[in-house]
């Protein structure tokens, strides 16, 4: 398997793989799926053997990085494809002057995938788009 995650502005398809994930398999609505911060954003595209199976977006603000809407498809689930999205992001968002942190709201089941990239929980448990999630951070 050759797996590459690379910077993408093929919006278009980071929904595509989004829609799949979050509105079909997940139940979230498109209202809560799709908004307008896809064309300020920074996508993450990861390819295995050449097909798009996951995606990251990241956003700045302030000093903070925000990692969201990540996804892999289910028959690409179990390879490191998520743990490759997510130390890309990292790196990404290093490399961005004054970004001291790297934020996430990780869904409650996926805390101890999270935590195993370096990431802390903090805060109360909350309800996003139907599901429960809690913060997460990594400093830098």
């Amino acid at each position: 398997m050759t797996l590459v995650v690379e910077e993408t502005r093929d919006i278009a398809l980071c929904r595509q793989l989004r829609r799949v994930v979050f509105i079909e398999e997940q139940g979230v609505s498109e209202a809560d799926e799709v908004d307008d911060l896809d064309e300020v954003a920074l996508h993450l595209l990861a390819l295995r053997d050449g097909e798009a199976v996951g995606s990251a977006r990241l956003l700045v603000q302030g000093d903070v990085g925000k990692i969201g809407r990540v996804c892999v498809l289910a028959e690409a689930r179990g390879a490191g494809i998520g743990a490759a999205l997510i130390r890309a992001a990292v790196l990404r968002l290093r490399a961005i002057e004054g970004v001291a942190k790297a934020k996430l709201g990780a869904q409650v089941h996926a805390l101890g995938f999270y935590q195993g990239l370096g990431f802390e929980a903090y805060g109360p448990v909350y309800d996003d788009a139907g599901i429960a999630h809690r913060d997460m951070v990594l400093g830098f």
